[in-house]
């Protein structure tokens, strides 16, 4: 799935897309943690959807961590009420495309459930503190933990 970048995005999600698309992720796979509230530099890789609404392919970078099979993204929108619509999309439809600095796959998403899930959170908080609060002010909704899998 190739990646493409919504113009309707905020200007930062755009800068970060093209930099890191332009230079296979040399420039914006880490990323500056302070301008979310955290501290240092994150890894991020791009994640693309289809729109399960629009049917428009959207890619958007995202914090990750490796797992045994594949990498993790959280779905915290910031610790909103609501899920993100990239994670609404892959609910639809778990075919993805991702890319981790240079290396572009298509993959398949699946949520991470019980200790998995409990071990895989605990590890992205390590590397983005903040998602303890996203979790905090989300209130009813579970934040989903992603695993995305090289198919």
């Amino acid at each position: 799935m190739e990646p493409r970048i919504n113009p309707n995005l905020p200007e930062w999600i755009i800068d970060h897309l093209t930099r890191y698309l332009e230079t296979d992720g040399e420039d914006g796979h880490m990323w500056d943690a302070s301008l979310g509230g955290g501290e240092g530099f994150v890894p991020t890789l791009l994640l693309t959807t289809v729109g399960r609404k629009s049917g428009e392919v959207l890619t958007l970078p995202l914090i990750y961590s490796e797992t045994e099979n594949g990498y993790v993204v959280i779905a915290s929108k910031g610790g909103a009420a609501e899920h993100p619509a990239w994670y609404l999309n892959l609910d639809a439809d778990p075919s993805v495309g991702v890319q981790v600095k240079a290396d572009r796959f298509d993959g398949r998403a699946r949520v991470a459930e019980g200790e998995e899930r409990a071990r895989l959170w605990a590890q992205m908080v390590e590397i983005y503190f903040p998602y303890d609060k996203y979790a905090e002010l989300a209130g009813e909704r579970v934040i989903p933990v992603v695993v995305l899998e090289r198919v």
